[in-house]
């Protein structure tokens, strides 16, 4: 999602220039106090919130669906090890945060998708690009960080006290339209894509961002059905972030595997296209899939949306400037976003409590089994008050104790649904009985075959 904060002017700087203390923005839709699912049951004798809060979050395998950080370490050169409190994400914060699995996105930004590929830096290039720097940050740190491709190497990372890194790509466009891009891309360890980022691509239509919706397939070709069938088939998850409703919907109809939203919330919660409405979240329930709730303030609250919006209507112009200056520096970017926010009005705090309701209301349209975190850390510019980066996620877990959720609902929703998710796409890709190129489809959209 980094476009939304790196190419976009929607939202606040929740880490270098937020607002005043005591500024505050609700959510749209269920309140904290109005949640049927929240009991006082839960807390054993003797055992405090924050005791068995703290108790459940060493226990969890702990997956976030969605992290950006890779683009900034390709663009400013960012090395993990170096404390950097510009981003959401080092080494020191992810230990501190208890992170079990965090996917980092191999995000392709759309406009990559109409340059020649390699010698002019498309969409392949820039996907092969991040994929190395998360490898090299891996092979840098052997000690604390492992690159996990199956279900199995996220357990085995919460054994060795290790961290699991995969990979995600974001943007189908970047397969340029070919799915022997598509299993190489698996064989170098993604597994998962998004169909399409906010740019509708050649075969699947996107939600887009702000504006008038990119429609043009309305869902997808037969090309895009091919897409998701081979990527079940090898054992690439799909990703129905970022996608048109049309676009969902077709995907449904064809799955044959659990599916996931590695980084979307509720629409009935917060109406943003990007959300997921309580009939899709029923579909997705009913296809055994998860969605990993976005952590973005744009994305949880109305309020929020109409501040930003207001904000920008007076400042776009200068943050237009800085974001084409900036173009290819993601952290010199950060500076001279935050830098604009606190000469400008402040935008307002999202409370955790909303990003709370949104998981809840999942549980309660979806159930308990479909819903997990995929936060966007280093995609955004404005996270609840409270989260400033991964390090924060035991504050999501107290939350969750404190909202009366037991002890086993509360390991589901950290980890324990995308593990059980991804143990199932394995095992249908294993069923299909097939190898992974030689059986595989050699369709493009310019082969003639």
């Amino acid at each position: 999602m980094f476009a939304c904060a790196f190419v976009t002017a929607c939202g606040g700087s929740s880490r270098s220039a937020g607002p005043p203390i005591g500024v505050t923005v609700g959510g749209h839709g269920a309140k904290p106090d109005d949640a049927p699912h929240a009991t006082t049951k839960g807390v054993p004798p003797g055992e405090t919130a924050g005791a068995r809060a703290e108790r459940l979050h060493r226990q969890a395998i702990i997956v976030d669906g969605h992290n950006d950080i890779p683009t900034i370490m390709f663009g400013s050169n960012v090395d993990l090890k170096t404390p950097e409190t510009r981003t959401h994400t080092d080494l020191a914060r992810m230990k501190a945060g208890g992170i079990t699995g965090e996917f980092f996105s191999i995000y392709v930004e759309g406009d990559l998708a109409d340059k020649p590929t390699v010698t002019g830096g498309g969409s392949l290039r820039r996907a092969i690009d991040l994929v190395d720097v998360t490898y090299r940050q891996v092979e840098q740190n052997p000690s604390e960080l492992l690159l996990a491709t199956t279900a199995a190497d996220i357990r085995r990372a919460k054994k060795e006290g290790k961290i699991a890194v995969l990979m995600g790509i974001e943007g189908g466009h970047a397969i340029e339209n070919s799915l022997y891009a598509l299993r190489s891309l698996y064989r170098l360890g993604c597994r998962y894509m998004t169909l399409t980022h906010t740019n509708t691509n050649e075969w699947a239509d996107s939600a887009g961002f702000s504006g008038p919706t990119p429609t043009r397939h309305h869902g997808l070709t037969p090309f895009g059905e091919e897409v998701v069938a081979e990527m079940q088939r090898i054992g690439m998850l799909v990703d129905v972030s970022h996608i048109a409703d049309d676009t969902f919907w077709a995907v449904m109809k064809s799955a044959k595997a659990p599916v996931i939203a590695s980084h979307s919330s509720a629409r009935a919660v917060a109406e943003h296209r990007r959300n997921l409405n309580d009939d899709m979240l029923r579909a997705l329930a009913k296809n055994g899939g998860v969605v990993m709730v976005n952590f973005w303030s744009t994305f949880i609250s109305v309020d929020y949306q109409n501040a930003a919006r207001a904000w920008y209507d007076k400042n776009g112009k200068a943050f237009a400037e800085i974001r084409t200056k900036y173009k290819d520096d993601p952290l010199g970017f950060i500076e001279a976003r935050a830098k604009l926010r606190a000469e400008t009005e402040p935008l307002p705090k999202v409370p955790l409590s909303v990003l709370i309701d949104h998981i809840e209301h999942i549980v309660q349209v979806a159930g308990i089994d479909h819903v997990g975190l995929g936060s966007d850390f280093d995609g955004v510019d404005a996270l609840p008050d409270g989260l400033d980066g991964i390090d924060s996620l035991p504050k999501i877990t107290l939350a969750l104790v404190e909202r009366g959720y037991k002890d086993d609902e509360i390991l589901k929703i950290l980890g324990g649904n995308f593990l059980r998710v991804f143990e199932q796409a394995e095992a249908y890709a294993k069923s299909t009985g097939t190898t992974l190129s030689g059986n595989g489809s050699t369709r493009r959209i310019d082969s003639k075959r």
